[in-house]
């Protein structure tokens, strides 16, 4: 039978369509195989049979559904990941500003190159707009065909520990995948922090000995990525030994100064998470056989992905803005760090921050600890409230200040007056770090995704206060 598409929306059932029912998180798919069957499909995937089938349609009963999925689509799609140098990105922070700059380097190298990210989906130059870290495999496997037909041979992608465990990149052949860092971050899914290990680790498990596995040797979680993979195994560090080593000379507002492969070069990008993200990047290239001095070269000229860690200077350049993805402590404490190594002794850091809904709750009075702690002024605000009620999402970070730093911690629920409060706030030179939305261009209240770019809600901030 004549299978002309895979689905696992029932929604998109039809004539030719086979239809692989999922279990997911808040629903079953093997609840709508009826109806999706009634639209005339071809053939049902399920891990269990319903109690009334079709004889008109295939039914094929196999042990996880997903992983069914992942192997299908790569098979219907002409196995496009063994037409690509494929790379991964994995790790709590780092993804996507590790793949956009592999990706950058590749195309200045001269390469035709994909990008999946979080911020957006890139052809060479064509931009796909991005709705997950890591798509499903049936949209995974269609973008790195659409890859191969437009002529690429080399493909960066962000993995993330939920493909992992629900095998959306199963099936697919990687050459390379690299470990930036694990701190606490999606423990709303995988319920604990091994099991989120775990997930990583399963990523670089499957590696085949063909490729390499590049890890950072200075979080404590790297060694562990690398004992059970077969490919070749290698590390990176800013701090002892390593197969690829920097030495931090400088971190100052116009950028990094760092001493790699014995020579002093400077790169733009700013903190010491970037030193370990540029480095990362670097030691891929040579991986994957690039000149090392030519990539060296590239790099130092390249500007990281669209919200993380942007600048924004207003008008009168009065104040200077920071939009930044941190949605984690850690990265929230990594960018605020950064802050204090470059800022000026007289300039002031005001931070607006808040925490996602229907997520990690876990992490929120860590989220504004630490913001209060390595921060003049804090507003904590909502981020992506979701389903959950955003004064109920403020009072659990609230609990997680501290006495001593109560004074200086300000709560406004509606986001854009917590950022115009944040730069009335500001005095001349003071730097305000707009955190946890980064390249966003909306917030989800109640379901309904509303358009807010904190960005532009700063720029006009700015220009409406005359800053």
């Amino acid at each position: 039978m004549p299978i002309t598409a895979l689905t696992l929306d029932s929604r998109e059932a039809g004539p030719g369509v086979a239809f692989c029912a999922l279990r997911g998180t808040a629903t079953d798919g093997h609840k709508f195989i009826a109806g999706a069957v009634e639209k005339g499909l071809a053939a049902v995937i399920c891990e269990e049979l319903p109690a009334m089938r079709s004889p008109a349609t295939t039914y094929v009963v196999v042990k996880d559904s997903a992983e069914a999925l992942a192997h299908m689509a790569a098979a219907f799609h002409g196995h496009p990941s063994r037409q690509l140098k494929l790379i991964g990105i994995t790790g709590t922070n780092g993804k996507t500003t590790c793949a956009t700059l592999l990706h950058k380097l590749l195309r200045e190298l001269g390469y035709h190159a994909g990008l999946l990210s979080t911020v957006q989906n890139q052809i060479d130059e064509e931009v796909i707009p991005s709705t997950h870290t890591t798509p499903d495999a049936i949209r995974l496997n269609a973008l790195l065909a659409r890859m191969v037909a437009a002529g690429c041979t080399h493909a960066c992608m962000e993995v993330s520990s939920h493909a992992v465990a629900q095998h959306r990149v199963t099936g697919l052949r990687f050459v390379g995948g690299v470990f930036t860092n694990l701190t606490h971050d999606h423990l709303d899914y995988h319920g604990t922090f091994d099991n989120y290990l775990k997930a990583k680790k399963g990523f670089f498990d499957a590696l085949p000995k063909t490729a390499f596995a590049l890890t950072n040797a200075d979080d404590k979680r790297g060694p562990v990525m690398l004992q059970n993979t077969a490919a070749r195994r290698d590390t990176y560090s800013l701090r002892g030994a390593g197969t690829f080593r920097a030495r931090l000379i400088a971190n100052e507002v116009h950028g990094l100064h760092l001493e790699m492969e014995g020579r002093e070069i400077l790169f733009r990008l700013i903190g010491v998470f970037n030193a370990y993200n540029l480095l990362a990047v670097y030691g891929a290239a040579v991986l994957l056989g690039e000149d090392p001095t030519e990539a060296l070269t590239i790099l130092s000229g390249l500007t990281t992905a669209p919200g993380r860690f942007e600048p924004v200077v207003s008008a009168r350049q009065l104040v200077t803005g920071i939009i930044d993805y941190a949605h984690t402590p850690d990265a929230l404490e990594n960018v605020l760090q950064t802050l204090h190594e470059i800022r000026q002794p007289s300039q002031q850091i005001i931070t607006v921050v808040g925490c996602g809904g229907n997520r990690d709750a876990a992490k929120r009075p860590i989220m504004a600890s630490l913001a209060a702690r390595l921060s003049n002024r804090v507003i904590l605000t909502s981020d992506n409230p979701r389903f959950e009620d955003p004064n109920a999402i403020l009072a659990q970070m609230q609990a997680g200040v501290t006495a001593p730093d109560s004074a200086k911690v300000l709560t406004v629920a509606d986001r854009r007056e917590a950022i115009k409060q944040a730069v009335q706030l500001a005095g001349a030179n003071d730097i305000v770090l707009v955190a946890g939305k980064g390249h966003e261009n909306y917030q989800e209240i109640n379901g309904v995704k509303a358009p807010f770019d904190d960005k532009l809600v700063l720029t006009e901030i700015f220009a409406a206060l005359g800053k």
